[in-house]
């Protein structure tokens, strides 16, 4: 009984062996694969790729950071634009018009979206793809939501190796929505070469809802609906947010943020949107800006990355969550402050 015993147990070490070896070699195939189609620019073959990278399974991760890596001297030829605004202000309706034109004129575009907010709710913004359904059948656009895996920093890892997909697959141009308000703007302003806030007509009643750390984000604020009897005022609009725009901290150094009407409904402003992120492009880059701004963006997201690694791998040692727990209730009663409750949980050398 003991002989069989280690006969089986044997047998099931040199199947597991064997086991493991095919999965490997089928993993290898499938990266090769993944890599020369989305190369190809295959959208099916991008979105599997996206898939692999958002899975929680140690071995997809793997294969992931694999193809990632096969990637990477494909990537940073795009031009990186993240777009925020005021609720009503028609982002979507905007997107897909801008995107459209982009796509006919020969570019490829990408569209990436983040929601902070669909963390309470586990959605997907984008869902079937509905808000931009002509853009999502156009054969130079390719439109995926980013899931935040629960915390925003989960949307920076993501968000930013789906760009780095996007770029290897051709996309030359990546839009980035930020869907909820706050501190998204922060972190898509930390990913982007260029920052677009699109706001109504009324400049005075608008200011009164909106920070102006948001304004000074901005690389360029878009008037939108600028279109009908709302054109009048929303010239008036635009010369008002000029004023006071020149009393701001600029965005960018060597750059001065304006204020440009647009029309979606009517395709009107599109062009001039366009020229001033080409002249953005060129100033940038001749001046060694654009550079700087990507070392930068590397260097946050291997900043968040070692944050969000951290957290992660302090919280998933035993005992640790009911500890913060127990703390949280003493700090709550006042039986201790919180430089001791850290104090607790990390002691100083």
């Amino acid at each position: 009984m003991h002989v069989m015993d280690g006969i089986e147990s044997r047998h099931d070490g040199i199947v597991g062996s064997k086991r493991k070896r095919f999965i490997k070699k089928e993993k290898k195939i499938e990266i090769d694969l993944l890599y020369d189609e989305i190369r190809k620019g295959s959208r099916l073959h991008l979105s599997k790729a996206i898939t692999l990278l958002e899975s929680r399974a140690e071995h997809d991760q793997k294969a992931g950071q694999g193809l990632l890596r096969k990637l990477l001297p494909n990537t940073g030829e795009s031009i990186r634009i993240g777009i925020t605004g005021v609720p009503g202000a028609g982002k979507s309706t905007f997107i897909e018009t801008f995107g459209l034109l982009l796509a006919e004129a020969g570019h490829k575009v990408a569209v990436l979206a983040i929601d902070p907010s669909s963390t309470v709710t586990g959605g997907s913004i984008l869902g079937d793809k509905t808000r931009m359904e002509a853009l999502a059948k156009h054969p130079n656009a390719f439109i995926r939501p980013s899931p935040s895996s629960g915390t925003l920093g989960g949307v920076h890892k993501k968000t930013r190796e789906t760009m780095l997909l996007c770029e290897a697959a051709g996309y030359d141009i990546i839009l980035i929505e930020t869907v909820g308000v706050g501190q998204s703007e922060t972190v898509v302003r930390g990913m982007v070469d260029f920052f677009m806030l699109l706001v109504l007509t009324g400049a005075g009643d608008e200011l009164q809802g909106m920070k102006k750390g948001i304004m000074e984000l901005a690389d360029c604020m878009i008037v939108h609906k600028a279109d009908g009897e709302n054109l009048k005022l929303a010239k008036k609009t635009v010369r008002e947010y000029r004023q006071i725009l020149h009393f701001l901290q600029p965005a960018t150094p060597g750059w001065s943020t304006t204020a440009l009407p647009v029309s979606s409904l009517e395709r009107t402003g599109f062009e001039t949107v366009w020229e001033t992120i080409e002249t953005f492009y060129e100033k940038m880059e001749a001046s060694g800006v654009w550079h700087e701004r990507r070392q930068s963006q590397t260097k946050d997201w291997f900043h968040s990355m070692i944050r969000d690694r951290l957290i992660d791998s302090f919280f998933s040692q035993q005992g640790k969550k009911e500890l913060v727990a127990d703390l949280e209730k003493q700090l709550l009663t006042g039986e201790m402050t919180v430089a001791s409750a850290v104090d607790a949980i990390l002691p100083m050398d």
